[in-house]
């Protein structure tokens, strides 16, 4: 399963995305005649970055990369910035900034091309006039704890910056954005807040969005007096669809989770495995999910030949409730087991972050089988006892059953695999 798992990393690796982005032809290939101003921003930037280069060599005349990590060295005319994931800092205030004196600096005979991968919303963080960066650091934090997909915490982001929700297309004028996509349905405008790309939600979807996760009196009150006043019509609104500012901004995702989930198929298919993938996104409650895709997946198996490869990708989220480590990955695992053990269905499941990283921990994920459940109890462990306090890493950890990569380069969102047989 793990030989399934980093097939599936392979296929979205931002060197080989990005070349087949800039094959000869492809509308999505800069002018090899002009110089390029780059703008690399994500988990994936510095990689990205130097692919970039790589590609159209001596052309990148000037360059900032903004992540969480970066490789020893950078190619000559990067320059690098380090921020914060998934709660922004000082440093993603700073990010922001050099960010928007980059692609203001854009000279008439340049070409501005701005790589985008997961977490670049958190990376870049331009507070809006009338609130701080702790209170967005609250409010993401309140969000996230709530169970808020990325589709609403975005809708929030975008309305307490400066730099999301196209509004750095339109300090940049012209731009080609080219997005490693780390969300379900691949949506521009929700990857990494859509910072070259108009903006349909309202300050009103804003307030919504916090009146479903816990209420306005959860948040600060400087976010919800600044949501107010724009839902008022008293503060500028984001950049709309057909707003002429962003005319000359293109934006396209080069890769995907789905992506990841064609990898590991071909690897299992390779390996001899009937190979099914189920047709839509796994989303929800993560230990639900991990059941449901027992569920889907044994549905989809059923009448094929063993041994079979159910894959599935996605994107979960975790209702906190307690004060435990781990992520949603590995409560989907168990999740997963818990519906092995109790249907005595001889299975085995993976579950795991593209980006190496679930939840606050150094793993990506989580393996669990049909012994999983027997196991645990014989060590004295209680599975519900550790949902309940959502304390899957140190479940997994005793078990030696946590998925661990490092840093894969890479952020496209979760994988699941099934093997029945």
């Amino acid at each position: 399963m793990s030989a399934l798992f980093q097939a599936a990393l392979a296929s979205v690796d931002p060197a080989r995305l990005l070349r087949d982005a800039f094959q000869p032809g492809r509308a999505l290939a800069p002018d090899p005649a002009k110089p390029l101003r780059l703008l690399s921003v994500g988990k994936a930037a510095p990689w990205l970055a130097e692919a970039c280069v790589a590609l159209r060599p001596g052309r990148v005349r000037v360059g900032l990369v903004v992540g969480t990590h970066c490789p020893a060295a950078l190619p000559d005319g990067l320059s690098w910035h380090a921020a914060s994931h998934p709660v922004p800092d000082e440093r993603s205030t700073q990010a922001a900034e050099a960010a928007l004196e980059l692609v203001r600096g854009l000279q008439a005979d340049e070409q501005l091309v701005v790589l985008i991968s997961g977490g670049a919303s958190a990376l870049l963080a331009l507070p809006r006039p009338g609130i701080t960066l702790d209170d967005k650091r609250q409010t993401t934090r309140t969000l996230l704890g709530a169970g808020a997909d990325i589709t609403a915490l975005n809708t929030v982001r975008k309305h307490l910056s400066l730099i999301k929700g196209g509004q750095l297309g339109v300090a940049a004028r012209r731009a080609l954005a080219l997005a490693v996509s780390d969300v379900v349905g691949d949506d521009p405008g929700v990857i990494a807040s859509g910072p070259t790309v108009p903006d349909p939600s309202t300050f009103a979807d804003a307030l919504a969005v916090l009146e479903r996760h816990g209420g306005s009196s959860a948040y600060p009150a400087r976010v919800l007096e600044l949501l107010q006043r724009g839902a008022a019509g008293e503060a500028d609104e984001t950049p709309k669809p057909g707003d002429p500012r962003l005319r000359e901004v293109r934006t396209a995702v080069i890769g995907s989770g789905r992506d990841a989930a064609d990898g590991a198929a071909r690897e299992a298919e390779a390996r001899g495995y009937r190979v099914v993938m189920l047709p839509d996104p796994l989303v929800g409650e993560a230990r639900e999910a991990g059941a449901r895709l027992v569920a889907e997946g044994l549905r989809a198996a059923r009448g094929l030949t063993p041994p079979v490869a159910v894959i599935a990708f996605g994107e979960t989220t975790v209702h906190v409730v307690g004060d435990g480590r781990g992520g949603r990955n590995q409560e989907l695992a168990l999740g997963a087991a818990l519906a092995l053990d109790r249907d005595r269905i001889t299975a085995a499941v993976l579950s795991g972050g593209t980006d190496g990283v679930d939840g606050p921990t150094d793993a990506a994920g989580a393996i669990a089988d049909h012994t999983t459940i027997t196991r645990a109890r014989e060590r004295g462990l209680e599975p519900d006892d550790f949902l309940r306090r959502n304390d899957t890493y140190p479940f997994f950890a005793a078990l030696g059953d946590l998925l661990i990569t490092g840093p894969t380069h890479t952020n496209v969102g979760d994988v699941q695999i099934l093997v029945v047989g």
